[in-house]
């Protein structure tokens, strides 16, 4: 099959013709029809994540069950799916009460193990991880629930509980940026958008933000705090930076909760963030990393009702041959929206 393959950490990508894979114990591959280029890919191929080289990036994918391996129930070849970005191992506790996406044994396709920027990709534990996508539902739409719509779906609904009528300040115009703002809007927040760009800040504003902020201005949360009266009840940051994570704190009022989607990664492994604040104010500061599988019929729901349109991110589709040249740039050049990708062009 083609494939996307790194050779080397930061160093050059090409497409070239590899094995195709087989379908492990409990598993299937599945041939992928779109797949997305996300940040999280970058952080992979600049060596943030502890991968085996030579490898095949990229972690969202939707397409078709092509094989199905020993021990599988519920999935055949032909079935259309999609899976998180977090597939458990669908043994431990955690998996087993619907937690799959803290599971301590996971895998994630794009850095455990080969990924979707191919023709083949191969998935473990397919009863536990793969979502079925509703006939309702394109391909390219469902590729953006496996890591950007499924991230800010659980980041706002189970870890910040937002409620009708509630201000977020969402900081990162990106792809999960902006599906925190559709989402978001669609279950009755205010949304505020923080970003340096102005094409972000215009397509955030096109989705149904209410305010957007340039974040290049001297006093961020201040100006947060005067949109929203008092600051916002819930902030996000969806980039993952020390900067975006101190501007989203400090822009909550009391009482507020921030919810930190955005790899920090530094040398010491330790992230700063304005305790002082956390501590004066009694802000809760909370992780989120994706969503399990069982948790996608409630979004899925919004989607085939029409109050969530994940297809509205995409802005262009490329081939894989494209991806080698975007990659690597997209620590200084993220586009607003989603590029796809389509692995048969």
């Amino acid at each position: 099959m083609r494939a996307l393959v790194m050779e080397e950490i930061a160093g050059p990508l090409a497409v070239r013709d590899v094995p195709a894979p087989v379908p492990p114990p409990g598993g299937v591959v599945v041939e992928v029809r779109a797949t997305g280029l996300c940040r999280s890919d970058w952080h992979a191929w600049v060596g943030h994540d502890d991968i085996t080289l030579p490898h095949i990036p990229g972690h969202e994918l939707a397409g078709v069950v092509r094989a199905v391996g020993a021990g599988v129930e519920r999935w055949r070849e032909g079935d259309r799916v999609t899976v998180p970005f977090v597939c458990g191992c669908g043994r431990c506790r955690w998996c087993r009460q619907g937690d799959a996406h803290v599971c301590p044994d996971q895998q994630q396709p794009g850095f455990t193990h080969a990924g979707s920027f191919a023709e083949l990709v191969a998935l473990h534990a397919a009863d536990t991880n793969l979502v079925r996508i509703p006939d309702a539902v394109s391909f390219d739409a469902a590729v953006s629930l496996g890591c950007r719509f499924a991230t800010a779906f659980r980041a706002l609904t189970a870890r910040a509980r937002l409620a009708a009528g509630e201000w977020v300040t969402v900081v990162g115009a990106g792809g999960v940026g902006l599906s925190a703002v559709m989402i978001a809007k669609a279950l009755g927040a205010r949304v505020v958008v923080v970003d340096r760009s102005d094409r972000a800040r215009q397509t955030a504003a096109r989705l149904g933000a209410d305010h957007t902020v340039s974040a290049t201005e001297t006093d961020v949360p201040a100006r947060i705090h005067d949109l929203t009266d008092g600051g916002g009840d819930v902030s996000i940051d969806a980039v993952g930076t020390e900067q975006a994570c101190v501007d989203a704190i400090l822009s909550l009022r009391r009482r507020g909760r921030h919810v930190q989607i955005g790899l920090l990664p530094t040398e010491s492994g330790l992230s700063p963030v304005p305790m002082a604040r956390a501590i004066a104010w009694e802000l809760d500061l909370l992780g989120s990393h994706g969503m399990a599988a069982a948790d996608y019929p409630a979004m899925l729901d919004l989607i085939d009702r029409g109050d969530l349109r994940p297809q509205e991110l995409i802005e262009r589709v490329v081939p894989l041959e494209e991806v080698a040249r975007l990659l690597p740039a997209l620590d200084t050049h993220s586009p607003a929206g989603m590029t796809l990708i389509d692995p048969s062009r």
